[in-house]
């Protein structure tokens, strides 16, 4: 549910009708999760979430056209309070790492189970960031040593980004006030060359600075 107690609204753009019905079917065994439209492409995802506002976009990453990054690109550019999630088969950590660059919040494989798709769309609806399992694993496979060097503290608030914690939930976590874990957060994404909180989480896996 919303914060204001209504079920969160979930549109999808993929260009596979099996998808998409299948995307819809699964959606319909969640009270909280309302399914209202969908797009065939990505040329008309922009179009679909100013004409419907979903709350969530589940969008397919390869697909004729425009692909998922570029898709996410225009509609965070289009639309910046609706949330991306990146619904794909592929696992490839740069396309991970893309996909946060451009506002995604997070990236969820395609075999992932119904409960971990509702649970990453209620995660995406609140900006928290969702990484699935096998794409994490992935980042790690495959990832260069870390070069920065952290506090603890700092550490501390990285490890609970990568958990999809809000700024409000880490501060009540470390006994800290909300400003401090902006304050935080914030030097997080300039040291780590970082567009968001999103692509934090990503480098964060990828370069094995949390453990």
């Amino acid at each position: 549910m919303t914060p204001e107690g209504k079920p969160i609204r979930v549109a999808s753009v993929d260009d596979h009708d099996l998808m998409r019905n299948g995307i819809r079917f699964v959606l319909m065994a969640f009270d909280d999760l309302l399914w209202v439209g969908e797009a065939r492409k990505g040329e008309d995802a922009v179009k679909l979430c100013k004409d419907i506002k979903p709350d969530v976009v589940l969008v397919d990453m390869k697909m004729k056209g425009l692909d998922g990054v570029q898709t996410a690109s225009a509609i965070k550019q289009a639309c910046a309070d609706i949330q991306v999630l990146i619904l794909t088969s592929f696992h490839d950590q740069q396309l991970v790492l893309r996909a946060m660059q451009v506002g995604a919040v997070g990236y969820v494989l395609k075999d992932a189970s119904k409960e971990e798709l509702a649970n990453a769309i209620r995660a995406a609806s609140v900006g928290q960031t969702t990484i699935s399992a096998d794409a994490v694993n992935d980042l790690l496979s495959d990832s260069p040593e870390a070069r920065i060097e952290l506090t603890n503290r700092e550490r501390e608030v990285l490890a609970l980004v990568v958990k999809g914690m809000s700024n409000k939930e880490i501060a009540k976590h470390l006994h800290r006030s909300p400003f401090t874990i902006r304050h935080h957060v914030s030097q997080l994404i300039k040291r780590l060359g970082a567009a968001n909180r999103a692509e934090v989480a990503a480098i964060a896996i990828q370069r094995h600075l949390i453990r």
